[in-house]
């Protein structure tokens, strides 16, 4: 790999880890520009060697926020327990399905989102502790540590956001605290993951290594200005990487074929 290739990953994976502490999504840069950089590369390989990189960053990021704040672990803890054994059999089945397969249902998801972030511009700004209900609690634990989880071993792009907007939506934390708990999932998902693509020989050890030192500095500087500027910031930010997802699913389903 040369030089000007190399120097390009590595400020994808920095940026990348900039993306994932705010709000997630930082696959979606990190993962294309692999691809790009090793035509030919199996997307299995692609996503374990993203998750070596991505793994530092989230849990860097998960210590900034935990540092930093207020972090509900009766609701974190547990859905990262579920998280790790979720993304693992993601992980194993990744391949067996075509990536367009899931395509169409990620981009109606993610419009919906954007829809009802948009139409809802103080979800997420403000807490809502009345939201924090048993029932709401083992709903999101459920959604973030098993639906959310399967996902990212299987696909991965977007995770950080979908489980900012669970615990925001489902009950009712602030963007901030909601991306503080969104990181410690992440960091339970990536590592089901890696420990599947791992033992399957689907990691660039070097690669991702490297890729990971420049992934923990921007996950510092990420969540380092996310405590700083508020919910307010998380909530443009969330905005701008739903929409870039769903442009880059758009391109990929309809345009790229």
């Amino acid at each position: 790999m040369d030089a000007v290739t190399l120097s390009t990953l590595l400020a994808a994976a920095a940026m990348a880890g900039w993306v994932d502490a705010v709000v997630g999504g930082g696959g979606l840069l990190l993962l294309p520009a692999l691809l790009v950089a090793a035509p030919g590369l199996p997307v299995a390989t692609a996503l374990g060697t993203n998750k070596l990189a991505a793994i530092f960053g989230t849990a860097t990021a998960a210590a900034t926020y935990a540092r930093r704040t207020t972090l509900d672990w009766r609701v974190a803890g547990p859905a990262a327990g579920l998280a790790v054994l979720s993304a693992g059999v993601g992980a194993a089945l990744a391949g067996a399905v075509p990536a367009a397969a899931y395509r169409p249902v990620v981009l109606v998801v993610l419009v919906s989102v954007a829809v009802f972030v948009l139409l809802r511009p103080r979800m997420g700004v403000v807490a809502v502790p009345a939201r924090r209900t048993a029932v709401r609690v083992a709903a999101v634990i459920a959604v973030a540590g098993v639906g959310i989880a399967l996902y990212d071993g299987l696909i991965g792009p977007g995770t950080g956001t979908f489980l900012v907007l669970a615990f925001t939506a489902l009950v009712g934390a602030d963007f901030v605290h909601g991306s503080a708990m969104a990181k410690v999932v992440n960091a339970g998902t990536n590592l089901g993951a890696l420990v599947v693509f791992g033992v399957t020989g689907h990691v660039w050890w070097l690669l991702g290594a490297g890729m990971a030192v420049c992934n923990i500095a921007g996950a510092v500087v990420g969540a380092r200005m996310a405590l700083r500027r508020g919910s307010g910031f998380v909530r443009v930010v969330l905005l701008v990487v739903v929409v870039a997802l769903v442009a880059k699913l758009g391109y990929d389903q309809w345009v790229a074929r």
